[in-house]
């Protein structure tokens, strides 16, 4: 054995030293049956054979990867697999003897994802995923690639080839359905596909609808044809023939399980619950509906589903009427089985498009496939979970577990003490199984029902112990292999277990958390799984490993720990000596934990980052190195390193081989390193040189890599599980040196002599427990999910409430738990005086604050303290207060962020809305009316529109001036005469004044209309969208001069208010002075009037009080001080007071103060009259004078305020008015300027219209042109197919006659072969040349359960003939040879036979590959017919649509201006103008003056000749007019002479009052006719009569129809169910036999007919024969 190997060097020849023991698992995402009795499916790497009867399991390895595709052929028995790996490879294997028959290459590059055999003969089809997405169909027997088609982004869910013809292959995507014909022309094959569409979700099948070539085409003269919708998207290519609109896209059902049926029909199922019925051949989609019960049924299905909706409805869930969703079917004779989700078996019997539906059984698991058998005896139920059911059809009874598996994934597996018999596993699930070493036969389970994270094995003892992820720790007892049973729970804590370690004394289990701790537990179940201890360590645990000295009795543990800070490994090493097992108490303090003096910690420090690291007993440490496919060896020292510990460097790197990260396991004895990885490739070094002994690729990359491996106690045996693969594998020796495996062999000898004491008394305690049950009281219960799931986030910890101090008790308590409980009630009880005494001073405390803080409450608010002076945690307070801090933070510059948002988004609408435009949007109001008018934003035009403008404005001059010179030219050519040319300047004049043919009126409104292109001039692109360029500066112009117009009156408004308010001013003054409360009209402008006011935020807007700062509010109040100030000093002046109270504040009287003069009466005016002197009357009177005088003039005054003021109201009425006239004037000019605006955008979108038309046609032509190109491609290719097909047609008929040639030659030969046998022997012989043997494979196809037949045959024609010639050797038996005849003609005879039968059968072969080469031809015509007609129409369409672009570029769409009322229709309907033709008026006036000119010299012509034939004529009538007088009175008198005279005649001549005569018999008339009315009435009265009897009748004859019906129904229900017991009795087979004899004689009676013809061809041939003979041989004399 050679060295250790390195990446670049080869491995040594002795590497393949382990091979496969046993394999055990199951995946169920593919399952098939080998033969009757094996069923076979993939597990990992390996696939696995099952016989279901002996439940023996034989694994095949894939030795590139993982399993792939695969796929079971029971009929060849082989299996085909491909691997996971670049450029995959398909392996064909046969059972049992699993040797490999061929390996397909393809062109796949990343893996296969299906795989499906024919039914019939050699054929494999296969489908690769990304990135080929590539169907292949193969003939595995000859490893030959026959065809292969690529179905791009297509994923294919199921694949199946049709029983009874491997030519069709259905292909199920999840919402599409294809069906592939493979077509043969000899050697050749090709894939035809052939879609099916598929119904959408609510069960309707509506036709596919082309859109790229639509049926239908409508053509509207305005708008134009109507094109697809790919060419009005814009599309061209192939996104143009497969685009559809979102509004079109139908989601389809999503198939879920098919089968084929006998009749090539397709059963499948959906997700939606329908079940479909697909016509393979016509490829069209049914769906099935349930046979509608009978009555009595249907009301208990009705009572059923109204139950079921009503449950429905209270849980709260959504109605559902359809059934639930089929995921597996499976055909046979008798219907159609198929399952869901819900784990029932039910039987469809089908009937047309309807079915019967009955329960068959139920198992309450997911079934994810249903199989039957190959000879259909029994049917597999593969169900998600695992388990594999087998119900017989035929028995129709429950079914039956067949095999009891697990789908979930191997978490560990470990060895049964001692090491050599049994073995235990564990599931991810929680399912333990126990194995039998020798043969992996499973003896016993046991589920746990939750989730598992580790497990190992006891050495001591026979017990298991499981980890789970709830933190706990399952005893399991294995003493009986074949019923394991739990005996003990511990709950550690709440977090999972991560690792469980047993020393190889079964003395401690170490047990990993991933918290940090690691646990001590006492593994000896006569110690009751004891809990020792914890550790807490700092750092995370990467691995652990155990050392065990069994002569010094110490155990030595080694824990790898992730160094974050930096890239090294660091380990802790300490010793467990029995110490701390019987004295427990002084190694652990009271919560657990182990004292640091229990044991010697050592620290480590190395210079690689691992992922795992062992350890010998020599202080050697190898380790798995993460940075770098390395294993490092190191060698520590025996020094205490806990204190600044220095890196240790490895002696040795070993290069691994493998990528990812991986883990190292040694050896029981420690001979040997195991190094596993992610890449699933597992090494075995020898320790000491570190040699390569052993390399095997058992696991993969893609199923995680390997998860755990382990060693026997002897070494013999390893086992393996990967991560996610689910396969379990059990290695053993294949190669290995004697002496190491009897070094191993005595060290586990001398282990088990230690350990065979120990370990009878454990096992012996270990059955005496009892079977551990759930305790509701148990502390150790499991936790409930809710409180697993926040355990982790949550600390241990005990409630203890203020009045009593006891201790909340709780279920779900840990083993930590429980300690810190024992803690805290031991301290309770110490300190439970100290504690009351506390309680006590806390209630006293709480009573004198709350009395203090009533106290407060009834002082003076001054002398009031805050509730927060109060608070005697002072630390507490603070906490709140940075809290409440924290918050208003937050909360303010949440605030501040929102203020930002709003203000940028403030002046982003502001730049967008105000800024950006140059004329602001405002309005102008009127003032007594209800008028406004706006006027028109605008936008500051860019500089890139200015130079467009300026641009076409260039081009347009340049065409104007080129048309100007052209025009000259013209007219210098063609002089027009002088009236000519006056009336063509008049109509180009008029023209110009118009503004019909202009189109809009823009030219009145501020528009320059002479820069515009004419209408009937706009044909190219280019002269459209210069059109536009320049209809758009005239809508700015328009609107540029509206709003100048709008701005002199806007302004008109602001002076007339200012005038107002001056008027106003004066108003104010007159009716202070008159002393009158009249409210003064001051208008004002609007904020639609003033729009910048909506920027500017007014203090009166704001509604909520300002909120200032102390500062602010400081300052606030001494500006209002100081102005108060201001205030008292102003009026505290003595001057201003004395000439207020003398004078009124002003100097001299003012005409204005008039008003408020009044004389004060002379002081004696309150002395009586009597009293009063003359002197005192004089004064009074003078006093009485100038009162009158100052009256009269005050009223004078008054008055000429007065009508001051209503002239001033006149003036304002009056310009107010006068302005009101101008805003709706300036309201109707906006009016016109938009119908201006309006006319020039009409424009604008004609224009825009017929532009995006013309590139929509482009698209459809470019489009058109694409499809073109790519159906001539196909054209040239389907017509090389077409002339191979018809060479090969041409060549094989040839062939075919000559083999039909050559069996008429072998036919008419016999006689003249057999020529010297008697006639009678003759004609025997030759009825049994023509004799037949009957089909062997129709004998087998009678009778037999599958539904395909016997499947099994091949249809190659060595092998029809051989089947052919075995039914030959019967006949050819002595026995059937005529009396007489020789032995030796008979030999000749069965040889000539047996050569006519192989010419037979070789024309018939002949014959049908000529008719499939036939076919195949014609269907390649009819392809090329229809390529042909597709191509046609493709170049009739472009035709059409060059038309159609030609006449919309000349049919243009012409605006006009028309007066109202200008045309006149005398009806109301509308000619059609659809043949018109729009021309320029000049045209038409330069053909009224030609017309003119010829008709003024026609009329002087006419006049001439109508004065020189005017006499003529006049001479000519005077002569007839004579002639015709003449006629005339010869005819009165030929009157006269034959009139004959009536009754009437002679009773008007004779009567002399013939009126009254007249009025007397119509009198009489209409007597009559009153009588004929009475009559008339009376009939109608006796035929309603009869009317009313008959519909009496008619009702008695409805009642006798009732009742037949009635008595037709009960005859129908007895005549079905004599239809039913005639279809029950056993007729058919008589019917059948009598049909089978009854075919045989007309087979006969055919046969013998081609009999007689064939002798009567040969009869005449012999007789010409004979004529020829007779001509050639002269006559005998």
């Amino acid at each position: 054995m050679a060295a250790g190997s390195g990446p670049g060097r080869e491995l040594p020849a002795e590497e393949a030293a382990l091979e496969v023991s046993w394999v055990q698992g199951f995946s169920n995402k593919s399952f098939g049956f080998i033969n009757n009795q094996t069923v076979c499916y993939p597990c990992g790497n390996y696939i696995l054979f099952l016989d279901i009867e002996t439940k023996k399991t034989t694994a095949l390895q894939c030795q590139t990867g993982p399993v792939g595709a695969f796929a079971a052929n029971a009929s060849s028995e082989v299996v085909a697999f491909s691997n996971q790996k670049l450029n995959p490879i398909i392996y064909i294997h046969h059972f049992p003897e699993l040797n490999k028959l061929t390996e397909l290459k393809g062109s796949a590059q990343l893996d296969y994802t299906l795989l499906a055999f024919s039914f019939t003969g050699p054929y494999l089809a296969s489908y690769s995923s990304i990135p080929e997405f590539i169907l292949s169909v193969w003939n595995w027997q000859e490893n030959i690639l026959l065809c292969s088609e690529s179905q791009p982004g297509i994923t294919a869910t199921s694949l199946s080839f049709n029983p009874m013809n491997w030519q069709q292959l259905c292909f199920v995507g999840e919402s599409s359905v294809t069906i592939w014909h493979i077509e043969r022309i000899e050697d050749e094959h090709h894939l035809k596909r052939n879609p099916v569409e598929l119904p959408d979700e609510q069960g309707s099948i509506s036709p596919h609808e082309d859109l790229f070539f639509p049926v239908s085409r409508s053509d509207d003269p305005y708008h134009g044809p109507d094109l697809p919708v790919s060419a009005i998207a814009g599309l061209v290519g192939d996104e143009a023939e497969t685009f559809v609109p979102r509004n079109s896209v139908k989601t389809s059902v999503h198939p879920t399980a098919h089968c084929w049926t006998a009749t090539s029909e397709i059963y499948m199922s959906c997700k939606e619950g329908y079940i479909l019925a697909i016509d393979a051949d016509k490829h069209r989609v049914s769906i099935l509906q349930p046979k509608p019960p009978p009555e009595y049924m249907q009301k208990i299905s009705d009572v059923v589903s109204y139950v079921r909706r009503e449950v429905q409805k209270k849980k709260g869930g959504e109605l559902n009427d359809r059934q639930n969703p089929i995921f597996s079917m499976a055909f046979c004779n008798e219907g159609l089985y198929a399952a869901g989700r819900d784990g029932i078996l039910l039987f469809y019997h089908i009937k047309d498009l309807q079915y019967e539906m009955k329960v068959c059984a139920d198992i309450s698991q997911s079934i994810s496939s249903l199989i039957f058998s190959p000879d259909y005896a029994s049917l597999l139920l593969v169900t998600d979970q695992g388990p594999v059911y087998s119900y017989k059809p035929a028995h129709s009874g429950e079914a039956v577990k067949l095999l009891d598996t697990c789908s979930s994934c191997f978490l560990a597996a470990d060895f049964l003490t001692p090491g050599n018999k049994y073995c235990v596993s564990v599931t991810i699930s929680g399912e333990v199984q126990v194995w039998l070493l020798e043969d992996g036969t499973c003896l016993s389970k046991l589920n746990l029902d939750i989730e598992a994270t580790a497990m190992a094995c006891c050495p001591s003892s026979n017990s298991v112990a499981v980890g789970t992820k709830r933190g706990q720790i399952y005893f399991l007892d294995v003493t009986k292999a074949e019923a394991p049973r739990v005996v003990h729970r511990i709950f550690l804590s709440n977090f999972p277990v991560l690792s469980l370690h047993y020393d190889q004394s079964g003395q401690f289990l170490i047990a990993r958390t991933t918290e940090g701790h690691v646990f001590i537990l006492d593994a000896r179940p006569s110690k009751l799984f004891q809990v020792l201890g914890y550790i807490v360590l700092a750092d995370e645990v990467l691995d652990l490993s155990v050392v065990s000295d069994l002569k010094n009795d110490l155990v030595e543990v080694m824990v790898l720990l992730n160094v974050a800070e930096v890239q090294r490994a660091r380990l802790e090493i300490f010793c467990l000596s029995s110490a701390i097992t019987t004295d427990n108490d002084k190694c652990v303090n009271d919560q657990g934990m182990f004292n640091a003096s229990a044991f010697k910690k050592k620290q480590y420090e190395l210079d690689y980052p691992l992922s795992s690291a062992v350890k010998l007993k020599d202080n050697t440490v190898y380790g798995f190195c993460t940075c770098a496919p390395f294993i490092c060896k190191y060698h520590l020292s025996e020094e205490n390193m806990l204190e600044d510990p220095p890196v240790f460097s490895s002696e040795k790197r070993i290069p691994s081989n493998q990528f990812g990260s991986g883990f190292l396991c040694v050896s029981p004895n420690s001979q040997w390193l195991a190094a596993a990885a992610k890449d699933g490739v597992l090494f075995i070094y020898n320790i000491s040189t570190m040699d390569i002994l052993a390399r095997k690729h058992c696991h993969s990359y893609q199923g995680g890599g390997i998860r755990s491996m382990i060693f026997s106690l002897d070494g013999n045996f390893i086992l393996v599980n990967d991560e996610n693969d689910g396969a379990l594998v059990c290695l053993k020796w294949k190669k290995i040196k004697k002496t190491e495996v009897e070094e191993a062999a005595f060290y586990w000898q001398s282990l088990l002599d230690i350990l065979n004491k120990s370990t009878s008394n454990e096992n012996a305690v270990l059955k005496s427990m009892a079977e551990w049950q759930f305790d509701p009281g148990s502390t150790s219960k499991s936790l409930p999910e809710e409180k697993f799931k926040e355990a982790p986030l949550k600390s241990s910890s005990v409630d203890v409430t203020e009045e009593d101090g006891n201790i909340t008790n709780t279920n779900d308590m840990t083993w930590i738990g429980q300690k810190i409980q024992k803690v805290i009630r031991e301290e309770t009880q110490r300190f439970s005086n100290q504690k009351q005494e506390l309680q006590m001073g806390i209630k006293k405390l709480r009573q004198t604050i709350q009395q203090m803080m009533h106290e407060n409450e009834q002082v003076p608010d001054i002398e009031k303290l805050e509730h927060q002076e109060f608070n005697l945690d002072m630390e507490e307070q603070e906490r709140l207060q940075a809290e409440a801090e924290q918050e208003v933070a937050r909360a303010r510059k949440e605030i501040e962020m929102e203020n930002l948002s709003n203000c940028y988004l403030q002046d982003f609408i502001k730049y967008e809305c105000w800024d950006a435009l140059c004329v602001k949007g405002r309005a102008v109001k009127c003032f007594h009316m209800d008028c406004e008018v706006k006027n028109y934003p605008l936008e500051e035009r860019s500089k890139e529109e200015l130079e467009t403008l300026e641009k076409v404005l260039r081009l347009k001059d340049t065409e104007t001036a080129d048309l100007k010179v052209q025009k000259e030219d013209l007219e210098t050519e063609t002089v027009l005469p002088e009236e000519e040319g006056k009336k063509e300047a008049k109509a180009v004049a008029d023209d110009g004044e118009s503004f019909c043919l202009i189109g809009s009126l823009s030219s009145q409104y501020g528009g320059d209309t002479s820069i515009l292109y004419h209408q009937c001039d706009l044909h190219t692109k280019e002269q459209r969208v210069n059109q536009i360029v320049l209809l758009k500066d005239i809508i700015y112009k328009v609107k540029t001069a509206f709003n100048k117009e709008f701005d002199i009156v806007a302004q008109q408004k602001e002076q007339e208010i200012a005038r107002v308010k001056e008027r106003n001013l004066r108003i104010r003054e007159i009716l202070e002075q008159l002393d009158l409360q009249v409210e003064v009209w001051e208008p004002a402008l609007t904020d639609d009037e003033m729009p910048e006011r909506a920027l500017t935020v007014q203090d009166s807007e704001i509604k909520a009080e300002k909120y200032l700062t102390q500062e602010e509010k400081e300052r606030a109040e001494m500006l209002a001080k100081l102005e108060m100030e201001k205030r008292l000093a102003a009026t505290d002046d003595d001057r201003l007071r004395a000439l207020d109270d003398m004078m009124g504040g002003v100097l001299e009287v003012r005409k204005e103060d008039i008003l408020k003069m009044n004389i004060p009466p002379p002081p004696f005016i309150s002395k009586p009259e009597d009293l009063w002197s003359d002197e005192e009357k004089k004064i009074f009177g003078e006093y009485e004078k100038k009162v009158k005088e100052l009256n009269e003039e005050k009223e004078e005054y008054k008055k000429t305020l007065e009508n001051e003021w209503k002239k001033l109201e006149a003036s304002i009425h009056e310009t107010t008015q006068n302005f009101d006239e101008t805003v709706c004037k300036l309201s109707e000019r906006k009016v016109k300027s938009e119908m201006v605006i309006y006319q020039e955008e009409l424009k604008i979108v004609s224009l825009t219209c017929a532009l995006l038309l013309d590139e929509e046609l482009d698209t459809r032509e470019a489009g058109l042109h694409n499809c073109l190109i790519k159906k001539k491609k196909e054209k040239v290719k389907k017509a090389k197919t077409v002339l191979t097909a018809k060479s090969k047609v041409d060549a094989y008929t040839g062939t075919y006659k000559d083999a039909v040639d050559e069996e008429k030659t072998l036919e008419r030969h016999f006689r003249k072969q057999f020529a010297d046998t008697p006639d009678d022997a003759l004609e025997e012989l030759y009825r049994l040349y023509t004799h037949r043997p009957k089909s062997p494979r129709t004998e087998m196809l009678l009778d037999t359960p599958n539904p395909y037949g016997n499947c099994s045959g091949s249809e190659d024609y060595e092998d029809a003939l051989n089947l052919l010639m075995k039914a030959m050797d019967e006949l050819d038996s002595p026995e059937h040879m005529p009396e007489g005849l020789e032995q030796s003609i008979w030999k000749n005879f069965c040889l000539a036979r047996r050569k006519k039968m192989e010419s037979e059968e070789l024309v018939k072969r002949k014959a049908l590959t000529l008719a499939e080469i036939q076919a195949f031809f014609q269907r390649r015509m009819d392809e090329n017919e229809k390529m042909k007609s597709q191509i046609e129409n493709i170049f009739n369409e472009l035709t059409w649509l060059q038309e159609k672009k030609m006449k919309l570029q000349q049919n243009l769409t012409v605006q006009f201006v028309l007066k109202q009322g200008q045309v006149e229709l005398e009806n109301t309907e509308i000619p059609d103008y659809s043949d018109a033709i729009l021309i320029k008026k000049s045209v038409v006036e330069e053909l009224n003056c030609s017309i003119s000119t010829q008709g003024e010299k026609k009329i002087a012509a006419i006049i001439e000749f109508k004065d020189f034939s005017r006499g003529i004529r006049r001479l000519e009538w005077e002569h007839k007019k004579m002639r015709m007088q003449i006629e005339d009175l010869k005819e009165k008198a030929r009157d006269i002479v034959i009139l004959p005279i009536s009754k009437d005649c002679q009773l008007f001549l004779t009567v002399q009052n013939y009126g009254s005569h007249i009025a007397q018999h119509i009198a009489g008339m209409e007597e009559t006719l009153r009588f004929m009315d009475k009559l008339h009435e009376k009939n109608v009265k006796n035929h309603r009569k009869k009317i009313r009897e008959l519909k009496k009748s008619i009702r008695l004859k409805e009642e006798a129809n009732y009742e037949l019906s009635l008595q037709l129904k009960e005859m129908l229900v007895s005549v079905s169910e004599r239809r039913h017991i005639f279809e029950a009795a056993d007729t058919r087979d008589i019917s059948e036999k009598i049909a089978k004899q009854r075919y045989q004689e007309i087979l006969k009676q055919k046969n013998l007919r081609d009999l007689i013809k064939e002798q009567k061809e040969e009869f005449a041939s012999l007789q010409s024969e004979l004529e020829i003979l007779r001509t050639r041989t002269p006559p005998h004399i």
